[in-house]
């Protein structure tokens, strides 16, 4: 009797308290990715355009020409909206930090002047202080060109309304400044208010046997085993040039700090794409990132990047102790080159020695200068490895 009444009262505790978490995280259940609410996402959109509150280039196909067609939601994220869409016959995805337009911080000065009169050089200055804020970079006039609208017209306010919002999110200036020094970043395809399009990839999964949808990118034709390694190895090359490219091609090098396949997807000549650079931070905000008070090593990790603890001044360092190569050789080449490749395609010494390059890859490094030139011999040593890997497949064929 007593355990039945123990039973009796736990349950009714549960209810009451289940029932006062839905009332107090009801916004966490209006998350969930569906139809109706990205449709009504879209429509107040359109909403916002035909009143003039926002505009852009993709604003007329979407809410007038209905050559910009909704197809289905991908995920709602912490408020990111990320949406499939089919423009002309060409699949796109819409994205946006945050529902809502207005959500967005408003410009001021479109109430304070006319936006006919706020001259040139106080927008484009305002546009460098965004920028500097959100990624911790200083750009010259010359550079910020695919960030700023230069045509003046009958919309000229809701198009400045238009690109501050677009520069409240750092994964569309990535994109925007990159996308012409990179081919390992999303092309945009253009915007309404908000909400920008980029191109269509598939990602990856990590439950996926291969990682990426190999037949997605190829075809079917890589229903073969030796055609499955032959695209893997091409693959990992393309990673390693887009680590050798982050680390070296820009003004400062570019830490990726959520390294995982959902991150990344493959385009049809199997290039590395990163499709999600929320986590991605220039050399300046990784450092002011990382150079926080600790009481160990473990307060000093920013997801996939991390520095050491300084227990004399409990301070964690600003430099980061691990790197793009290592991280890449342990959550994505440890699956591809420990089991995947055995079999006749690759000889065994072959794939003996690939293993314990990405093993030694994959290892933290002790010391940033040590650490720097062991990431050099593996990356080297893991070039070599894998266009011997390719010449062997070759002289298999």
């Amino acid at each position: 009797r007593c355990t039945l009444v123990l039973l009796l009262l736990w349950a009714a505790c549960w209810m009451v308290v289940s029932a006062l978490l839905f009332l107090l995280h009801r916004s966490v259940f209006s998350e969930r990715c569906t139809d109706e609410k990205s449709h009504r996402i879209l429509a107040r959109l359109c909403l916002d355009y035909s009143s003039g509150a926002l505009t852009g280039d993709l604003c007329e196909d979407l809410c007038v020409a209905q050559k910009l067609v909704y197809k289905h939601c991908l995920y709602y994220d912490r408020g990111k909206k990320v949406i499939q869409a089919d423009w002309r016959g060409q699949p796109i995805i819409l994205k946006s930090k945050k529902e809502i337009f207005s959500s967005y911080q408003h410009l001021s000065l479109l109430e304070e002047v006319e936006t006919h009169n706020i001259p040139e050089t106080e927008l484009l200055l305002m546009v460098a202080l965004e920028v500097k804020n959100v990624l911790g970079l200083e750009l010259s006039n010359n550079t910020m060109g695919p960030l700023w609208i230069r045509k003046k017209g009958p919309r000229w306010k809701a198009q400045v309304a238009s690109m501050w919002s677009l520069l409240q999110q750092e994964e569309y200036i990535y994109f925007s400044l990159l996308q012409d020094f990179s081919k390992h970043v999303l092309r945009i395809i253009g915007s309404c208010g908000h909400f920008y399009a980029v191109e269509y990839l598939t990602a990856g999964h990590a439950w996926h046997k291969t990682l990426f949808p190999l037949e997605n990118v190829v075809g079917p034709s890589l229903a073969g085993h030796r055609s499955r390694v032959r695209a893997i190895v091409d693959i990992a090359l393309s990673f390693l040039d887009m680590v050798q490219h982050f680390d070296n091609d820009f003004s400062h090098r570019l830490h990726l700090c959520d390294i995982k396949p959902e991150n990344f997807a493959i385009r049809h000549d199997l290039t590395v794409v990163a499709i999600d650079v929320d986590m991605a931070f220039f050399e300046p905000k990784m450092r002011d990132i990382l150079e926080q008070n600790c009481t160990g090593d473990e307060d000093c990790n920013f997801f996939d990047c991390f520095s050491k603890c300084n227990l004399k001044i409990r301070r964690c360092g600003a430099q980061r102790a691990n790197n793009n190569l290592q991280v890449i050789c342990d959550k994505i080449f440890r699956r591809w080159f420990f089991p995947n490749l055995r079999g006749p395609s690759v000889s065994l010494p072959l794939q003996l020695q690939l293993q314990k390059a990405v093993q030694e890859c994959a290892e933290p490094g002790h010391g940033v200068t040590a650490g720097h030139q062991r990431t050099l011999k593996s990356l080297s040593e893991l070039y070599h490895l894998l266009r011997v890997t390719q010449q062997e497949l070759q002289r298999a064929d």
